[in-house]
């Protein structure tokens, strides 16, 4: 078998640009992608050439407004989807080293899985430095709400690893619409519904001070985006009430179609 090509994208928001300049080349070593692109949204002016210098080979694309990360993986991967075979992304801050993002990688490129995606709370995960009390209350309760609501049943959906194969992400881009922190359960939520393999990988994971995610507003958020992924999911599986809901509201238009867009009008 053909040994498959990887496309790494990082997601970024006021970086520490030393961290992640560390922690894209730690990646680098460890995974040998065919590619890596950082999405960095509304940098202030010396961070992206600061990254372009310390990372030569990396693509340092640059949106002038705050996208949100959903967004930014959105357009990081259409960038990349026509070159590689897997596409994968992992959070700015390096919460998930390199060693589980490559476990997290390694069941889409052995072809073994179509979504592979990183879990803080399955039971073989190793956690150091857990976060505040309430933070991970409010995970908890999210993670248990979802294994109820969706047909991908897992411990950790929103952990910042995960991986696609090429044709998986062709089939569930048109249906994600979040562009926040709540793409990472719609994403799930419809690879689920598309009868797609996903599999969930135990990894390593230690939290990061420097958070720039509101925990209550972040949870609220998040409450309300799963019950919309479900209802979207259900439509998929053509259930005539999730229809007849849907008739009644006005049309979203899709991640990738506002993605191209705001390409064509630059």
């Amino acid at each position: 078998m053909p040994e498959r090509s990887l496309g790494l994208v990082v997601p970024a928001y006021q970086p520490d640009v030393d961290r992640l300049t560390a922690y894209v080349r730690a990646c680098r070593e460890r995974l040998s992608p065919a590619a890596v692109r950082i999405e960095l949204d509304a940098p202030d002016a010396s961070t992206a050439d600061a990254l372009r210098e310390a990372l030569p080979g990396v693509t340092v694309a640059v949106a002038s407004e705050r996208r949100g990360k959903g967004a930014a993986i959105t357009a990081g991967f259409e960038a990349l989807v026509d070159a590689v075979d897997v596409l994968a992304f992992a959070d700015a801050d390096g919460s998930t080293p390199p060693g589980s993002l490559a476990a997290v990688v390694a069941p889409v490129l052995e072809q073994r899985a179509d979504l592979a995606i990183g879990s803080r709370r399955h039971p073989h995960a190793t956690v150091i430095g857990h976060q505040t009390l309430a933070r991970r209350r409010l995970g908890d309760a999210f993670a248990w709400l979802a294994r109820r609501l969706l047909d991908a049943r897992c411990y950790d959906y929103q952990c910042g690893a995960k991986a696609v194969s090429a044709e998986a992400w062709e089939a569930v881009r048109p249906h994600l619409y979040e562009a926040g922190f709540a793409w990472d359960v719609e994403l799930v939520a419809m690879a689920g519904a598309l009868d797609l393999q996903v599999e969930e990988i135990p990894i390593e994971w230690e939290d990061q001070p420097g958070s720039t995610v509101d925990p209550l507003g972040t949870a609220l958020s998040l409450g309300t985006a799963l019950f919309v992924a479900r209802h979207r999911a259900r439509r998929l599986q053509d259930s005539r009430l999730h229809d007849a809901i849907a008739r009644r509201r006005p049309d979203e238009t899709a991640l990738v179609d506002r993605h191209r867009d705001r390409e064509r009008n630059t």
